[in-house]
């Protein structure tokens, strides 16, 4: 298999080719049937690029001195200095994102095949997440740039489609009123950070005549004091980032991810979970050697991801909207990543990309059984008492809801607390405030959100609403991703820990990503692993940090009693308000960006310009041809003595003429 690495992204794309080209076709030929086949093709187009995948992992761990393996299919660019080629890398990190794409997208093809039954467009959602999973496996296999940003954009067009999906229905969100909005608002912030990227590969093509990651790499190894501080790596890094603050919705361009959950509950486990917002993750990973020679966008990284995860989990305390709740809780634990990366602890910003797949796609799927067994209703505030009508999702739920908190043995623990520590180490202590406050505050949210939707009285119509269990379909990948989110996180047992049970290589993710960041580590000049009494202190603070919002949460929520919930809001009406309206981000958006483009577009650019010189040109040239022929019109007047004389004074004119000269 290790030669078949070609075939990880071919699989997708074929299925997308089948069920989009012939779906339609299958659909009207068997009728109800159809959806068991559309589903086996799109589920099987990512089950065995897994299974390929695993047996390429396999590989790796059974060779002590591995070497990435490198296939090239066909050059694809060959102009002048610059040769790009479709060519697939797979080493430690790359399989490793590839392990979580197609695991957890193989989990959700099986949620969505019970989730979306019945729906008119069955066999193109399939082919859109074949087509996602395809960009996504493109992102993160090449060994190049360029190939990485063809599946960069690729994921953003996927977006568009998946998100705006339901074009013909509202969405009863705050800003967003219709789903194609949702889509082009991403579609949009996206752009603005993509932008950045190509600056980015422009500089780096420029300056060091290459776009392949280990050519790259090489040379900045190779010259690390002379390139090391400069301002050419920081301007590199800086635009980079941009562009990964787009895609992992980073302040400032996080607006689109929230209201991204116009699209079905599917896309939303898809592009937050495991796919679309670790782009950016990925990307910083990727070039670690490359960021730590820019210490100055390193520090940048880390404010950016600290102020993004206390700024999301702020917002997320006060929303009522199902999704809306988990889609700030994305954003937040994203910052949680950045901040990790931005201190030079790679091996846990990963480590925390793969255990957040695991509790964030569960605890999406949990909200698409619920709001799918609630007939797309997502407001919390009408739900209660689930846990009576779904067990199985409450459970599964409360497992992902303890992950995401931080409780001990709980995969979120071992990787939040990894970040937290390494924050400290690296940041001081009021980084780490910073993030034991959105610690703090993401312990709250979820039990409250768990509280109100599987605890208490039914605050619904029983007569009118009828929920209940989910079908195995979607059940089934429930139960599996609580058992990855309950035991997960022993693949990354900190040394602190580990010193109890034999201590160096306990850390099973860290030893299997050592060799991708060593080099980086080199530049950081990273100290020996050791273990500080103060490290178990920090660790017993965040724990008790996070039971004291569980503790808040419960005695305000676990009745189901919104009258307390909204006695605070009331009393704390402007603090409420600013953090329901997301810090008037968006309208600080439109204020400064938006509203003055489109008076500017109205009143210049159309009124002056289109209509005053482009349509004055036209206009002014048709009424000129116009007045033209108006007066050579009065020469046709039918009169053949007039012709006539026409003909003779002509005639002596031309005589005239010839005569004078």
């Amino acid at each position: 298999m290790q030669n078949n690495i070609y075939l990880i992204p071919l699989l997708p794309l074929l299925g997308f080719l089948i069920n989009g080209l012939f779906g339609k076709r299958i659909a009207n030929s068997l009728g109800e049937r159809s959806e068991g086949v559309i589903a086996t093709i799109g589920t099987l187009a990512v089950l065995l690029p897994f299974m390929v995948a695993c047996c390429i992992f396999a590989s790796i761990v059974g060779t002590p001195e591995f070497e990435p393996l490198t296939q090239t299919l066909f050059t694809w660019i060959s102009a002048g200095n610059l040769s790009v080629s479709i060519a697939y890398q797979a080493d430690q990190l790359s399989i490793l994102f590839t392990l979580i794409i197609t695991g957890i997208g193989t989990l959700i093809h099986i949620y969505s095949r019970g989730y979306m039954h019945g729906d008119r467009s069955f066999y193109r959602f399939f082919a859109y997440l074949n087509l996602f999973i395809f960009m996504m496996l493109n992102l993160v296999l090449a060994d190049n740039f360029l190939l990485t940003f063809l599946g960069w954009e690729g994921v953003g067009l996927c977006s568009y489609l998946l998100i705006g999906f339901w074009y013909d229905k509202k969405f009863d969100g705050v800003n967003i009123v219709w789903t194609g909005d949702a889509g082009k608002k991403a579609f949009i912030a996206n752009r603005v950070g993509d932008f950045g990227f190509l600056v980015a590969m422009f500089l780096i093509f420029a300056n060091f005549g290459t776009l392949q990651y280990g050519e790259l790499n090489e040379m900045l190894f190779n010259n690390t004091s002379a390139l090391g501080g400069s301002s050419l790596t920081f301007w590199i890094t800086l635009c980079m980032f941009i562009g990964c603050c787009g895609k992992s919705a980073q302040l400032p361009l996080s607006v689109w991810l929230p209201d991204a959950m116009a699209g079905p509950t599917p896309v939303s486990a898809l592009i937050h979970a495991a796919t679309m917002v670790t782009a950016g993750i990925f990307l910083i990973a990727r070039n670690s050697l490359l960021f730590t020679l820019a210490p100055d966008t390193m520090t940048i990284v880390a404010v950016v991801g600290m102020v993004t995860a206390l700024w999301a989990a702020t917002i997320g305390l006060v929303q009522t909207d199902f999704k809306k709740v988990l889609a700030y809780s994305t954003v937040s634990q994203l910052g949680f990543m950045f901040a990790a990366l931005g201190v030079g602890a790679f091996t846990a910003g990963v480590f925390h990309v793969m255990t957040h797949a695991f509790f964030k796609g569960l605890l999406f799927l949990g909200a698409g059984a619920v709001i799918h067994g609630f007939h797309e209703i997502q407001e919390i505030k009408q739900m209660g008492n689930m846990r009576k009508y779904m067990p199985t999702t409450y459970r599964t739920f409360m497992v992902a809801t303890l992950a995401i908190s931080g409780i001990p043995l709980f995969s979120g623990f071992f990787s939040k607390d990894e970040i937290m520590w390494n924050v400290y180490s690296n940041a001081g202590i009021i980084g780490w405030l910073v993030l034991a406050i959105a610690a703090f505050c993401t312990a709250f949210y979820m039990f409250r959100l768990t509280y109100l939707v599987f605890f208490g009285e039914e605050r619904f119509d029983v007569h009118k609403i009828h929920p209940h269990e989910a079908p195995k379909s979607m059940t089934i990948p429930l139960v599996i991703l609580a058992i990855l989110s309950a035991f997960g996180g022993f693949l990354g047992i900190p040394y602190a820990f580990g010193v109890f049970i034999g201590g160096e290589g306990t850390n099973l993710l860290e030893t299997f990503l050592e060799p991708i960041f060593e080099r980086a580590n080199v530049v950081l000049a990273t100290p020996p692993v050791a273990v500080h009494s103060i490290e178990y202190v920090f660790m017993l603070i965040a724990v008790c940090i996070a039971l004291l919002g569980i503790f808040i949460a419960t005695k305000l929520y676990k009745k189901g009693n919104l009258a307390k919930s909204e006695s605070i809001a009331a009393n704390l009406k402007l603090p409420h308000k600013v953090l329901l309206n997301k810090y008037f981000l968006d309208e600080g958006y439109y204020a400064m960006l938006i509203t003055p483009i489109l008076k500017f577009s109205q009143f210049f650019l159309l009124k002056f310009v289109d209509i005053g010189i482009v349509d004055g040109f036209v206009n002014g040239s048709a009424r000129c041809v116009s007045s033209l022929s108006g007066l050579l019109r009065r020469i046709q007047t039918g009169v053949a003595q007039n012709y006539a004389i026409v003909m003779v004074v002509g005639i002596i004119a031309i005589l005239g003429w010839l005569f004078i000269i």
